[in-house]
Formats: C-alpha cells, structure tokens, sequence
C-alpha cells in the first residue's frame, strides 16, 4: 500500500487474496506510528481492535466468504464517534472522565459490517466547534501539502490522515462545513450527505438540528463506495430518513449528460477570493457549464446557520459549562457561553430565516440539478494567522472559512468538494450541490472532472 493506493484498489486485492487485511492494517498502524508525529492528525490508535478485525477478514476470504466491499480497508474516524472499548474524547478533556463506549457509533458499526478496519481516531475543534483543528488539549493538526498550514476542521484531522497517506478513508461530522472546509484545504474528497442520510447515533453531537456525518476519501469512487456503505435507515437516530436514495458507486462515469449545471455567483462568488474563484471557472470549462445562478437570501443564510449553531450549542453545554467552564478551550469557552445567553427570540427569527430560505433553494433546484461554487473562500491559512484577506475585505480566519459551507447545511443539502489546485499550488474545492437525496448527481459531476485530469486529489507523504 501507498500512500496514493485507494481503497477500491486494496479491497479488491484483499478479495483476490494479493494481500492480506492483517498486513494492510499493520502497515496503516506502522505509518501512522512513523508519520503522524508531523501531522498531529492522529489522538487515538486502536491496534489491538484492528488486528482482530483485520483477521477476521482474512478467515472471511480464506474461507470463500464475501468479506464486504471494502474488504481490509484501513479507516480512521474522528474523535467523536464512539468506537467500543475507547474513551470518545470530542476534543475534550471532559469527555475523558466518561467510561469508554460499550458499543461502536452506528457509521462506524456499518463500515466495518462493509469489511473495513477501524485503525485511529483523529483530532478535531473542541466539540466541532471551529474551522481549524487549533485544539488546546490535543495541539494543532498540520496541512500534508504544507506543514506550515491549518488542515480546516473541525474534522481537520480526518482530513489530514487521507490527505497524508495514513488511512484511505476517514468519517467526519459537518455542522457548517467541518467536513468540506478540511478537505478543500488539504484536498481530498469529502461529502456532507442529505440530512438525515446517515445514521448520527454514537456521536457527540455539537447542533442537534444541523449535525450531519459523512466520508472523507481520495477518489470519488472511494468516497462512492464508503458512502453507499454508510446510507440508510437508523431507528436509533431520530432525525434519520427512511426514504431511499440512489447508491452512487454504480453511476460513476456515467458523464454528465442531462444534469443541468450551473455556476452559483453573488455571495458565492463575492466571498471568494481570484485562486477559489478560477478553480470554479476551470470545472465549468471542463463540464461545459455557461449558465450562472444567484442563490438570494445566502449571505442571510449564514448569520441564521451561525445564530442556532450558538443558540443549541450554547445550550446543550451550558450545564457543564456552569461545573466545568476553566476545562473547555479557551477559543471555545466564549461562543458556548454567548449562544447560551442568546435571547430566545433571535433564535426563533433565525429559524423563520431558514424555512424561507429552504423554499429559496427548493424553487432554485427545480431548474438545476447541480450547483458549482468554491468549498471556502481561500486556500490553507499559515498556522497562527488569525485574518485573511478576501477580494480586499480582511475575515476572521476562525469565522469565516465556512461561509460559502454554510448556506447548504442550514437546509440540509448533499453537497460533495471536489479537489482541485489554486494559482498557488496549493490545495482549494470545488463545492457541488444538489437537491435533497441526489447525491448521486453529485457524484456524476466528480467522476467526470477526475476522469478528465481536473480534480486531483493532493497531499503528501511525510
């Protein structure tokens, strides 16, 4: 195994028996054992677990049993989803005082049934609360393509692992953008599903009524093939859909034609600095996309996502806060007490703000099938840096990295971040989105832009 192999490749030669999952998974350990120390992408290893796993496998195989299709794949997961035996930290040190898991989170239970090995658990925003992986327990994870650079989070370390060759697949969480600021950043594959897509049950959530989880991987058919694994019905999640979706690993390279694509401007395109923006310009070349679309109401949209992302957050930790606030990150501490002291009317106004803007994207995506915009508005921040410029107005690194994210999560929809490369070389997505359950339009879009050479995903073996 390299650390460009994917995970459609190493599944197939643990079935054809050219490898064995044990040794795939010992490799994945001894990389990350050797590796992560300049990535800091890593907070747990479960070596012990993923042996036994891995054997299992192999006995599957030897005994001419169908080991699942992602037969030995190594994967990591980010700190909090429960894997059974481990404490699940949330990027927390609180949430150490907490006996261990007795069972795996329903996505974790799921990839393994598929035949994939749980390696590591990654580091993570206090409680997904952030755009950077900067955690003040567990220190800051490092971008692959640029050891100087944040890696994005809050699912930052998930990012980072795929991104760097430790594992070729990671799970992550995305509120607001957790799962596809990251991978922009470091350039990797990453998917938000449809809410409610993928079971959420074993997680530490962060916002009730925005949390969604999905796969992070390095090609499309990777990302397809865990997400096709991860979909389904959960009766232990109560915002959990029961309505079928279409699975994505059979439509790849499929092409494009008779989706209606279109190139989505105004704050898309405004909160976008010259590199993101002509990283869209080349996708749609590439799709032969000419129409473009403003999405109104976006940039509203983002101050309702941030207003219950507070207010619920607040909430759900106001609580500990009142026991335990010295032990919360101190770049933490403070939004978690604000969304707790928000007037309930804000909230309310927030959440008028949201249905009226769902009807906005419902009216929109009767006439398009995908939209095109940038995943976030520039490429990896140096760590440390605090503002960034874009198209001349200065943003809060921490604040801002979500906001062409945001408007999608807040009304639930699939969107998929395509890597591509900035003028600067490095890492910057291409965000695609689609209506409700069309994740496999998204997935269309990405093959055919893999296909052609367009979207590549980066990284680099430290």
């Amino acid at each position: 195994m390299t650390w460009t192999t994917t995970a459609v490749e190493l599944a197939a030669r643990v079935r054809g028996g050219d490898v064995t999952a044990v040794e795939l998974a010992s490799q994945s350990l001894a990389d990350i054992a050797a590796r992560d120390g300049a990535l800091n992408s890593v907070t747990d290893v479960f070596t012990e677990r993923a042996l036994d796993d891995a054997a299992r496998v192999d006995r599957a195989v030897h005994d001419g049993k169908d080991p699942g299709p992602l037969a030995g794949v190594p994967f990591a997961v980010k700190n909090l989803f429960d894997v059974a035996g481990s404490r699940t930290r949330a990027g927390s040190v609180i949430e150490l005082d907490r006996p261990p898991a007795a069972t795996d989170a329903e996505a974790v239970r799921r990839l393994r049934r598929a035949g994939a090995i749980v390696v590591a658990a990654t580091n993570m925003d206090e409680y997904a609360h952030g755009f950077t992986t900067e955690n003040a327990h567990s220190g800051t994870t490092r971008n692959p393509a640029d050891l100087r650079r944040l890696a994005g989070g809050s699912s930052g370390g998930s990012a980072a692992a795929v991104a760097g060759g430790l594992v070729p697949l990671a799970l992550g969480s995305d509120t607001n953008g957790s799962i596809r600021v990251p991978s922009s950043l470091c350039g990797t594959y990453g998917l938000k599903p449809t809410f409610g897509r993928v079971s959420r049950a074993g997680t530490v959530l962060f916002v009730t009524s925005l949390d969604h989880v999905g796969p992070i991987a390095r090609s499309s058919a990777d990302l397809a093939l865990a997400f096709d694994a991860l979909a389904g019905y959960d009766s232990a999640d109560p915002v959990s859909s029961d309505r079928p979706g279409e699975p994505c690993s059979p439509i790849l390279g499929r092409g494009v034609d008779g989706l209606r694509l279109a190139v989505a401007v105004g704050h898309f395109e405004e909160t976008a600095d010259g590199s993101a923006q002509e990283v869209v310009r080349r996708a749609a070349r590439e799709l032969g996309v000419d129409r473009e679309v403003v999405v109104p109401r976006s940039r509203e949209a983002c101050a309702a996502a941030s207003v219950i992302t507070s207010a619920e957050a607040g909430q759900r930790h106001l609580a500990q806060l009142r026991v335990r606030e010295a032990d919360y990150d101190p770049a933490v501490r403070p939004g978690l007490i604000a969304g707790a002291l928000l007037p309930a009317a804000h909230y309310l106004a927030a959440q008028r703000l949201r249905a009226e803007y769902r009807s906005v994207v419902e009216d929109l995506f009767a006439d398009v099938d995908v939209l095109l915009t940038a995943t976030t508005p520039c490429s990896a921040p140096l760590i440390g840096q605090r503002t960034m410029d874009v198209r001349g107005e200065e943003l809060l690194v921490g604040m801002s990295m979500g906001l062409l994210a945001q408007p999608w999560a807040l009304v639930g929809l699939p969107a998929l971040s395509v890597p591509m490369t900035g003028r600067d070389g490095l890492p910057l997505g291409v965000q695609l989105v689609a209506a409700p359950f069309r994740e496999a339009s998204l997935f269309r879009v990405a093959s055919t832009l893999e296909a052609a050479g367009v979207a590549v995903a980066a990284g680099r073996a430290v």
